[in-house]
């Protein structure tokens, strides 16, 4: 009797941290950027930076987080509000200038994907 109480018990708080204010502390909403070459090859040591603004993107001014891919061709960002992001990558002389610098609305609790090509 008290094992089907205390399992009671936990499934309930599983489920009230679950429930919408709770699955919100639980999954942090993430970015996951993957960046490739014209030739469809994963870029290591790219450096990528989010912004919050056209402006700033063009000015490279007032970055939000940045990072550097890795073997893979990928960097993750944490903790992020749901807005659009502009995404500004670099590595040697490539660059992503002019396509692909948006993403869509950073959906809340999820792992967002974006690919980017730097020619």
């Amino acid at each position: 009797m008290k094992t089907k109480i205390i399992v009671s018990v936990l499934l309930s708080a599983a489920l009230l941290m679950i429930s919408s204010k709770g699955y919100s502390q639980l999954f942090s909403t993430k970015l996951k950027v993957t960046v490739i070459d014209g030739l469809g090859n994963f870029t290591e040591g790219a450096a990528v930076t989010l912004y919050t603004s056209i402006d700033d993107y063009r000015s490279n001014q007032n970055a939000v987080m940045a990072g550097e891919t890795d073997e893979k061709g990928r960097v993750k960002f944490k903790d992020l509000e749901q807005i659009v992001y502009f995404i500004d990558v670099r590595k040697d002389d490539k660059n992503n200038n002019g396509q692909g610098v948006q993403t869509g609305p950073i959906e809340k609790g999820k792992v967002n994907k974006v690919n980017i090509v730097i020619e």
